[in-house]
C-alpha cells in the first residue's frame, strides 16, 4: 500500500473545475456535526475552493459518507482509508485536508 505524501498532492489527470452551483452543493454536503471536522473542512475550502475539480468533489463526497468520528480519525492520521474510501480521489483530498492542518504525525493510541 502506498504512503500519502503531505508535501505535494498532484492530480493524476486533469479534470473540470467545479462551477458555482457545484461548489455550493459540495459546501452543503460537507456540513458536519463535529466542530473539529468543520474546522478542517473550512480551511480546505478557504485554500482550495477556486481550484477544486470534479475529481476533488468525488473524493470529498466519499469522505462525507463516513461518520463524524471515522472522518476525524482519518484527518488526525489515526487510521488510513480502507474499503470503499480507499481510492485515489479520497487519498488526494485527504492529503489536501491534512496538508496545512498542522497534523504531521499520528497521535498515540
Amino acid at each position: 500500500m502506498e504512503s500519502l505524501s503531505t508535501t505535494s498532492v498532484t492530480p493524476a489527470a486533469p479534470c473540470a473545475l467545479l462551477d458555482e452551483r457545484e461548489l455550493s452543493k459540495l459546501h452543503w454536503r460537507c456540513r458536519r456535526g463535529l466542530l473539529e471536522n468543520d474546522l478542517f473542512i473550512e480551511q480546505f475550502f478557504k485554500r482550495y475552493e477556486a481550484t477544486l475539480t470534479t475529481r476533488h468533489a468525488a473524493g470529498m463526497l466519499s469522505l462525507m459518507d463516513l461518520a463524524d468520528n471515522d472522518l476525524l480519525d482519518l484527518l488526525l492520521r489515526r487510521r488510513e482509508p480502507n474499503g470503499e474510501q480507499d481510492t485515489q480521489e479520497v487519498r488526494e483530498v485527504l492529503g489536501m485536508l491534512r496538508e496545512r492542518s498542522g497534523v504531521s504525525t499520528p497521535l498515540p493510541a
